[in-house]
C-alpha cells in the first residue's frame, strides 16, 4: 500500500504539468537512454528532452494528438510512462466508478500512467453544477479511487 501511495503522489505531482527540468539537446542525452527510448517508442515526433534530477524526461507525440511523457534512468531503463488517452480508452470499471461516485461531473482530461508495470489513471473531472469544484481523481484499473484532489 505504501508503494501505491508513493506512485500516486509522484504521478499527481507530475500530472500537474509543473516542470522543474532543464531542457536538453538530444546530443547531451546518454546513448543508452536515447537507444532505449527509440526501441520503446519507435514512431515518434516533436521529441523534447529534459533532465529532471537524475532522470531524463522526454516529451513526444506518436500520432496526431497522442501526447506522451516518459522518464528514463541513466542506464536507459524506462521508469515511468504517461500517455494522454481518450475517455473511451478508460477501463469500464473506472467509468462505472465515475458514473456512480461523481454524478454531476464530466470527464475533461485522462492520463494513463505506468510505473513498474502498474497502471493507474489520472482523470480530471469538471463539475457541471458549480464552478471551482473540479477534481482530479486517480484510479487503479479496477476502478478503485486511489487519490482525489481539488483541481
Amino acid at each position: 500500500m505504501k508503494k501505491i501511495n508513493l506512485i500516486v503522489a509522484a504521478s499527481l505531482m507530475l500530472a500537474s504539468n509543473i516542470s522543474f527540468g532543464q531542457e536538453l539537446p538530444k546530443s547531451k542525452v546518454p546513448s543508452a537512454v536515447v537507444n532505449s527510448f527509440q526501441k520503446s517508442f519507435p514512431k515518434t515526433h516533436d521529441v523534447e528532452w529534459e533532465l529532471n534530477g537524475d532522470q531524463y524526461k522526454v516529451e513526444f507525440e506518436t500520432g496526431l494528438s497522442d501526447d506522451h511523457n516518459a522518464w528514463f534512468d541513466n542506464a536507459g531503463k524506462l521508469v515511468k510512462h504517461e500517455q494522454e488517452i481518450s475517455e473511451s480508452k478508460l477501463p469500464t470499471e473506472v467509468l462505472a466508478t465515475i458514473k456512480s461516485d461523481f454524478k454531476g461531473y464530466k470527464i475533461d482530461d485522462v492520463k494513463k500512467i505506468t510505473v513498474d508495470n502498474k497502471v493507474i489513471y489520472a482523470v480530471e473531472l469538471d463539475s457541471l453544477m458549480a464552478k471551482n469544484h473540479d477534481v482530479k481523481v486517480t484510479f487503479d484499473a479496477a476502478g478503485k479511487i486511489l487519490a482525489q484532489t481539488a483541481d
